[in-house]
């Protein structure tokens, strides 16, 4: 069983910053893709950025040049620096991740999400 915990959200003002972390752990061979997505509250869950196993990330625009993805391969961690934060960013963030267990089977799992909220 694997499981994805995110921490690190809570309540900031406008123009501050967070660092989101999730943690996988569990029976894991490795973690290939890994990212972040939101969900604020009448809207659909969105792509926030993602980063391959070698490193390589994505950004939805809103966020470009304001968050920073970031991965720790040896600790199954994957780290989401947000700065600037806007009020339009207030939403639950989920940490998301394609996890090889062995060479037949791979999953894609979600974390429980944490609160994100930016007040003006």
């Amino acid at each position: 069983q694997v499981q994805l915990v995110e921490s690190g959200g809570g309540l900031v003002q406008a123009g501050g910053s967070l660092r989101l972390s999730c943690v996988a752990s569990g029976i894991i061979f490795t973690i290939n893709g890994m990212g972040w997505y939101r969900q604020a509250p009448g809207k659909e869950r969105e792509l926030v950025a993602t980063i391959t196993g070698g490193g390589s990330t994505n950004y939805v625009d809103s966020v470009k040049g304001r968050f920073t993805i970031s991965r720790d391969n040896a600790k199954n961690t994957v780290y989401l620096q947000m700065n600037s934060l806007k009020p339009e960013d207030s939403a639950v963030y989920y940490c998301n991740a394609d996890v090889v267990l062995d060479l037949f089977k791979k999953y894609n799992y979600w974390g429980q999400g944490t609160q994100v909220t930016v007040s003006s």
